[in-house]
């Protein structure tokens, strides 16, 4: 049994830092294992320029502890009104790997997202062009579609009409939840790839609603049926080299979850490295662990490798992490599995 594993130091392709004091408490949850992440524009306001992204990218350094390495990936805001020529500049400068769409009113702070595609046409396309990608929050908001269609219907209505419209546009599905996300990248040869979180890895949708509601759990895609779970596992686990991790790890004070109309978000950036490692060690893939939390990604953002390392040790006593982070607001709530680990990341 093997009761150790090195790996390259892993990248977060989804990661969500929040501003001001929030920052300063999560980013070295975020830090202490992982070399990179790709990191969410949906701020009050959104980071929309590319201004507004060296200035974001700028707090994110300052926040950062000594001693501490770790590179803040930069994203844009898509909206209705985002110029394609500051898009490519801050894309040519360096500065920004992605380009964010969110669906109008689809989860946290995305109130300036899109709600007609005819609009952002011009800026798709001069990201083919160049070669940026898109990061898609893929859910359509629609009061009369059920919550747990919206992802399906995304891709019919949305996501394949745009990558028809502009060929060779580089699209991540991030945050897959369905089966039917997974059978779609599963089709496509090239340009698509998908981000599973640890979350959507370990819970379903009775975990959040079965025995009393668990606001913990409640994210955005929200959890889907056992069988949506076990495919993305097999997609995760699969050595398929289209996905890599995306936590989508998004930290809220416990009284804003616990609370008569919750915010959507799990946090997990404190274990993640450790629950992926009871995953896959659970699917008989423990070998692929590197190449889902350390090298596809990478590869797809064009990134060379890292090349720090991280060790995980697995010992008879149950790993501990603790319960709540302290936020500027009060406690923010470490993801909860629901059962024992053993896997450990050694400091």
């Amino acid at each position: 049994m093997t009761s150790s594993i090195t790996l390259r130091r892993p990248d977060d392709m989804h990661l969500h830092l929040r501003d001001g004091a929030m920052l300063k408490a999560v980013l070295p949850e975020t830090a202490r294992h992982f070399a990179r992440a790709i990191i969410m524009p949906n701020l009050v306001p959104p980071v929309v320029t590319a201004r507004d992204a060296t200035a974001y990218r700028d707090r994110i350094m300052a926040a950062l502890p000594k001693g501490m390495a770790f590179e803040p990936l930069m994203t844009l805001y898509l909206t209705e009104a985002t110029d394609p020529k500051d898009v490519a500049a801050a894309h040519a400068s360096g500065l920004v790997k992605a380009v964010k769409l969110y669906p109008a009113g689809a989860t946290t702070n995305s109130q300036s997202g899109v709600k007609d595609f005819d609009k952002v046409r011009a800026v798709l396309e001069t990201m083919a062009e160049i070669g940026l990608p898109l990061c898609v929050h893929g859910e359509v908001t629609d009061p009369d579609i059920d919550i747990f269609d919206r992802e399906a219907v995304f891709i019919d209505r949305v996501l394949d009409p745009i990558r028809r419209r502009t060929p060779g546009l580089r699209v991540i599905m991030e945050h897959v939840t369905t089966k039917d996300g997974v059978a779609y990248i599963g089709e496509t040869e090239k340009n698509l790839a998908g981000t599973i979180t640890t979350h959507h890895l370990i819970i379903n949708r009775n975990h959040i609603l079965a025995g009393g509601i668990r606001p913990h759990y409640y994210c955005l895609p929200v959890a889907k049926r056992e069988t949506h779970r076990l495919a993305l596992r097999k997609a995760a686990t699969g050595g398929d080299a289209r996905y890599f991790l995306g936590t989508d790890s998004a930290p809220h004070p416990d009284h804003l979850k616990e609370h008569a109309c919750g915010c959507a978000g799990c946090f997990t950036a404190t274990n993640t490295m450790a629950l992926l490692a009871h995953v896959f060690e659970e699917e008989g893939a423990l070998a692929r662990l590197e190449a889902f939390t350390s090298l596809n990604g990478a590869a797809f953002y064009g990134l060379p490798p890292n090349e720090g390392t991280l060790t995980l040790t697995k010992s008879g006593a149950a790993a501990e992490w603790p319960a709540k982070i302290t936020g500027p607001a009060g406690p923010v709530t470490v993801f909860d599995p629901g059962f024992p680990v053993y896997w450990h990341v050694n400091d």
